[in-house]
């Protein structure tokens, strides 16, 4: 017995395996505040990484430029919470009722209103929407779960970013303790999980405000109403932190208002926005901001965002795929993959 366990202590792979389920069994048994731990995390890599970038320029203290940081997220929330959220929220129950006004009063002769009238209940459909609406948006103003998890992550990660030399510090002590070996693979682990689940939420949200930005941009160039800006580019904000997925299912709510603005013709203009867009993403942002290993087949990315949201609900749309390159990272598993241009190069012969 005593063999079987120097020979386990010998072998790293076997022994981070084990560690690796060690974790795993922790996290379930604490399952109900992985929402703390998760935003904690996310929101304390993102913090520091902007910190750093601004140290990096100023070169001012990284302690007050956490601070001044601190400072501006509450300010920017008490303005959300008390002026911007309401009118996100009347802004998102109007553009329901004109989408659905619109269609109702469309010419019946229209043979696509005439397919939409006999395939889709309007009214069943408005009332789901509009009941959706108010309840995502009471969620988010009520002191509720989630309101207490980001308040609470929030005031984790600004103790971690103001005490990180201490933190790390007091972390290193385990490495010297008796469970040291343990420590070092926990540490081991560690180190993988935030340099490829920590730089692919990185580059997600990114990629999430690019997008969001060139939409606006381009929806604005389209001449879409004013009044609607606001709650579409918070929807077309949280869909693009869904890798791949996102880009997809924002083709039908903006396909669906473009039709309303500008009929057929806009609706080809948001496709074809919106396909400019998400080659920019995979062929100008991805390389750049991910490795090699998160350049995933689009059949892979599906896959996985169906199971993990089956397993982790809305979480799962999100840390999917950082997720899966996370374990791609841990098996060493390397894909040597390019991309062709988008434009073939022509070989001339002299």
């Amino acid at each position: 017995m005593v063999g079987l366990w120097e020979r386990m202590k010998a072998n790293s792979s076997v022994r981070r395996t084990i560690v690796l389920f060690i974790i795993f069994l922790c996290l379930y048994l604490i399952r109900n505040i992985i929402s703390l731990i998760l935003l904690t995390f996310i929101l304390t890599y993102l913090i520091i990484r902007v910190v750093e970038g601004v140290h990096h320029l100023t070169k001012l203290p990284k302690k007050l430029i956490a601070i001044v940081m601190y400072l501006l997220i509450i300010v920017f929330l008490y303005f959300s919470i008390t002026v911007y959220v309401p009118k996100l929220f009347n802004q998102t129950i109007q553009m329901i009722e004109e989408v659905f006004n619109f269609y109702q009063k469309a010419d019946t002769n229209n043979k696509l209103y005439e397919w939409i009238a006999q395939n889709v209940g309007f009214n069943e459909i408005k009332q789901q929407l509009t009941t959706g609406a108010k309840v995502v948006f009471t969620t988010i103003t009520s002191i509720g779960s989630m309101g207490i998890t980001f308040v609470m992550s929030l005031i984790l990660s600004f103790f971690f970013i103001i005490e990180k030399d201490w933190v790390t510090e007091f972390g290193q002590a385990f490495l010297k303790s008796k469970i040291g070996l343990f420590s070092q693979d926990v540490a081991y682990l560690g180190k993988k999980f935030v340099n490829t689940f920590g730089v692919v939420i990185e580059a997600q949200f990114i990629i999430a405000i690019v997008n969001t930005i060139l939409t606006i941009m381009g929806l604005i160039f389209m001449k879409f109403p004013q009044d609607q800006l606001l709650s579409l580019a918070l929807m077309i904000f949280i869909l693009s932190l869904i890798p791949v997925a996102g880009v997809i299912i924002s083709c039908i709510p903006l396909s669906l208002i473009a039709y309303t603005v500008g009929g057929i013709q806009d609706v080809i203009y948001v496709l074809i926005m919106i396909a400019i867009i998400h080659a920019i993403e995979s062929y100008l942002l991805n390389p750049k901001l991910m490795s090699s290993k998160t350049d995933l087949p689009i059949f892979y990315v599906f896959v996985i965002l169906m199971f993990s949201e089956k397993f982790f609900g809305v979480w799962g749309l999100v840390i999917g795929i950082p997720a899966f390159v996370f374990f791609l990272d841990l098996l060493d598993v390397k894909v040597d993959h390019k991309k062709p241009p988008v434009i073939p190069q022509i070989n001339s012969s002299k």
